[in-house]
């Protein structure tokens, strides 16, 4: 990469920016050596929760195991079936899988590239245990609807707010909507360790207590363990770091806001599309994605103009080679497959500059 070329993301910012409060933190967590789990760790839950307006966040060691944690939690497993969106990141799919259920793909709206509501019921059998809904790019997904199908067949909500820390719907903060909510805090996420990180958060002790438990090697009480559990727990480095961070998620994500708004109102090129974002929504911009007739033509077109882009995510779930077993084929979830064919995603990130955002709309705006 040229050294002059503006980055999609760039954390050494935010890093070279708060690093004396970022080394502070790993200090002291060296002095007491409080490397797996411990205080450190158990701060940031209880900060976590807080800042998410529930009462009980439990940190794990990624977001994928936040995801399986969840599963584990509501007891779904072999034989089960739940409706994951085809426009995700695979990880959403694999949290399902590795309970033993199966994930079953619904396609994402034309607009909002979000879970489809209207293509949910026709997914359901008396298999299905849950919808695990996705808050992807940092958009909420339409929760309310997919909540009444989910009550109207008995069925869990899940939260996948690994992109959306943050983000509100209908005034109401992602990951106390459903029975659980699963973050990832991997380095980019809007709220990001310093390597790998998760949480599971939620209002019913028992799903707080049945996580606590699994991802801490099936035990409570130490060497007494109550059933076949992980090594899945927040380390404490991790745990410090996010404490620093989670501090500055607020001013983050008013400048990811601003950025987001820019483009969404400065890029006029016809040949773009864009996201759509319901008015009873506050989306965050973990990801500024946008569809265009050639994508890779796109990209180097950018880097020409020393601008970094990437795909996400180029090929949608269903039609991934490690779920060909469950027989999918092009065209059952079309939106998800043209996306998937057409997307790109913009540089979006907090340290960005005024002058950065003009030369990323600029660009855009005379792409032909």
């Amino acid at each position: 990469m040229r050294s002059n070329m503006l980055k999609r993301i760039d954390l050494s910012r935010d890093f070279e920016k708060h690093k004396q409060e970022y080394m502070d933190a790993i200090e002291a967590v060296c002095r007491e050596t409080a490397f797996s789990g411990g205080r450190f760790a158990d701060k940031f839950d209880s900060e976590f929760a807080a800042f998410c307006g529930v009462p009980y966040a439990a940190g794990v060691n990624n977001g994928t195991s936040a995801l399986h944690c969840a599963m584990m939690a509501l007891g779904i497993g072999a034989g089960d079936e739940v409706i994951v969106p085809a426009n995700t990141f695979i990880a959403t799919a694999w949290g399902v899988t590795y309970t033993g259920a199966t994930p079953v793909f619904a396609d994402c709206t034309a607009d909002t590239w979000e879970l489809d509501p209207d293509k949910i019921e026709e997914k359901i059998t008396d298999r299905t245990k849950a919808i695990l809904g996705v808050h992807l790019y940092g958009q909420p997904f339409e929760f309310n609807r997919v909540k009444a199908i989910a009550d109207k067949y008995h069925l869990f909500v899940v939260e996948d707010c690994a992109q959306a820390h943050g983000a509100r719907y209908e005034g109401k903060l992602v990951g106390g909507l459903g029975e659980l909510g699963c973050f990832s805090f991997y380095p980019g996420k809007n709220l990001y360790a310093f390597g790998e990180g998760g949480s599971v958060t939620c209002y019913k002790k028992e799903y707080y207590d049945a996580i606590t438990t699994i991802k801490n090697q099936g035990c409570q009480v130490r060497y007494y363990h109550d059933v076949i559990g992980y090594n899945y727990r927040l380390e404490g480095l991790q745990g410090a770091v996010l404490s620093v961070s989670l501090k500055y998620l607020p001013e983050w994500t008013a400048r990811r806001r601003e950025i987001g708004a820019r483009y969404h109102s400065e890029i006029t090129n016809p040949t773009i599309t864009m996201q759509v974002h319901p008015e009873n929504t506050e989306p965050v911009f973990h990801l500024f994605v946008i569809t265009v007739k050639d994508p890779e033509d796109f990209v180097a077109y950018m880097r020409d103009r020393d601008i970094e882009c990437h795909r996400h995510y180029p090929v949608p779930c269903h039609l991934q080679k490690a779920y060909a077993d469950l027989g999918y084929r092009e065209g059952d979830c079309p939106n998800a497959e043209y996306l998937a064919s057409h997307c790109v995603t913009l540089p979006l990130f907090p340290e960005m500059t005024d002058e950065e955002a003009e030369m990323v709309i600029g660009a855009c705006n005379a792409y032909c």
